[in-house]
């Protein structure tokens, strides 16, 4: 029985590149593979760049199958994934950014700042209708 690869550090975006360039793949080419081998067609080389450049961690369905398509344990991909998700957590918080809860920045209302808007025009703000079915 073969043990367990040792822990990396290394973010997940910056494995996923290593491992795709490592093959000689194309952004293109690898989100070609994983519509094929999961049998999805709705992943474009622009999600595989988004996980690449960190601005989006994919779920465990698509870790499992980076996994399968870039021959790596899931094990060490999804290690990298939460190591990335703790990271982003830790640093999104900043001026114009949106925090670990989500919230606005502060500092938005007053004169001219109707519902958050400049120039103090609300827009719209009501519940939104759900059509009959």
């Amino acid at each position: 029985m073969t043990s367990p690869p040792p822990p990396t550090r290394t973010p997940l975006g910056p494995l996923l590149v290593r491992h795709r360039r490592a093959r000689g793949w194309s952004q293109r080419r690898t989100a070609a593979e994983l519509c094929a081998a999961a049998g999805v067609p709705t992943l474009s080389r622009h999600e595989v760049s988004r996980w690449e450049r960190q601005r989006r961690v994919p779920g465990g369905f698509w870790l499992g199958w980076l996994a399968v398509v870039l021959d790596v344990p899931v094990v060490v991909l999804a290690e990298a994934a939460a190591r990335t998700r703790r990271t982003r957590r830790t640093t999104a918080a900043g001026p114009g950014r949106r925090g670990v809860a989500g919230a606005r920045p502060a500092g938005r209302a007053g004169p001219g700042y109707a519902g958050g808007r400049p120039g103090g025009t609300a827009r719209g703000g009501g519940a939104r209708s759900r059509a009959t079915r």
